[in-house]
């Protein structure tokens, strides 16, 4: 899968979709340092102890380098997004529960990710080893860097 570049100076504003999601119950927030435990805990569950470890990453920083849905009744995790996790500048890893698929989540926490790189001074942000290409061609105009798989994910042991 090929890593793929975003102009995060050409974000448009996205307080639209966020305000749809709260219609439905969802906000997206960054966690606090004590929620460590349970993010990871979600992705352990939903996905894979490799992505638990690149999102553990984002809570030795300050700001906390990634992004939650939560259910607003429930307090109960929906998705998370991650950003200079694995390296400087890079999106993910990322992921939704697959009964909360199709909602705009994972639309929102990236755009909420690639918004705080950008915040954070960067003017370009990689997204690594993308899989759904055209999800991000359209969500944020993501362009193919040619050459770029296997990328940084080549040396994983």
């Amino acid at each position: 899968m090929p890593d793929l570049l975003v102009k995060l100076y050409e974000l448009s504003d996205n307080s639209e979709l966020y305000k749809s999601l709260l219609d439905k119950g969802i906000r997206i927030v960054r966690p606090m340092t004590p929620n460590k435990k349970k993010v990871y805990d979600f992705i352990l569950k939903h996905f894979r102890e490799g992505w638990a470890s690149e999102i553990d990453t984002a809570f030795t920083r300050f700001p906390v380098s990634c992004f939650v849905a939560v259910d607003i009744e429930t307090k109960e995790i929906l998705g998370f997004g991650g950003y200079d996790c694995t390296y400087k500048g890079y999106f993910g890893p990322t992921g939704v529960a697959e009964d909360k698929r199709g909602l705009g989540i994972g639309k929102a926490l990236l755009l909420r990710c690639l918004e705080a790189l950008r915040d954070e001074g960067y003017a370009y942000a990689i997204i690594g080893s993308a899989g759904p290409v055209d999800f991000y061609k359209k969500v944020c105009s993501a362009i193919v860097i040619e050459g770029s798989s296997p990328g940084i994910y080549s040396s994983l042991i």
